[in-house]
């Protein structure tokens, strides 16, 4: 099993930041929420910033515009991990030639259904 970080995790359940939570949880995943503004996600103690996460997440999982996601690639570069996933509409021309210059291994795919299941069992 991996470790994961789920940059825009959320308490709201119709919400995919929440719906990755759930679907690396049940495939037996180490699950690191992440949400300055929350302090746990579905029984998950949530973390303020990617910073300050026990450890070095082997995936990061993006549900965050693509403007933050600019912002936040120093702090992903940081922590370090071994693929940045992108998911539909975190993406952009300017974040992925950021993430290549900096070395990041980006993945652009839905990581939910990389796992082998649908966003729609959430």
């Amino acid at each position: 099993m991996k470790t994961v970080a789920i940059l825009g995790a959320s308490n709201d359940r119709s919400k995919f930041g929440n719906k990755a939570v759930r679907a690396f949880a049940r495939q037996g995943h180490t699950v690191f929420p992440i949400n300055p503004k929350e302090t746990a996600i579905e029984g998950l103690p949530c973390y303020r910033a990617l910073a300050d996460l026990p450890v070095r997440p082997q995936q990061i999982s993006v549900y965050l515009p693509p403007q933050v996601v600019l912002k936040l690639l120093p702090e992903i570069v940081a922590k370090g991990c071994d693929e940045l996933w992108l998911n539909p509409g975190t993406e952009s021309d300017e974040v992925l030639a950021e993430a290549q210059r900096l070395g990041i291994n980006v993945v652009q795919a839905c990581s939910i259904v990389a796992e082998g299941l649908s966003p729609a069992e959430f």
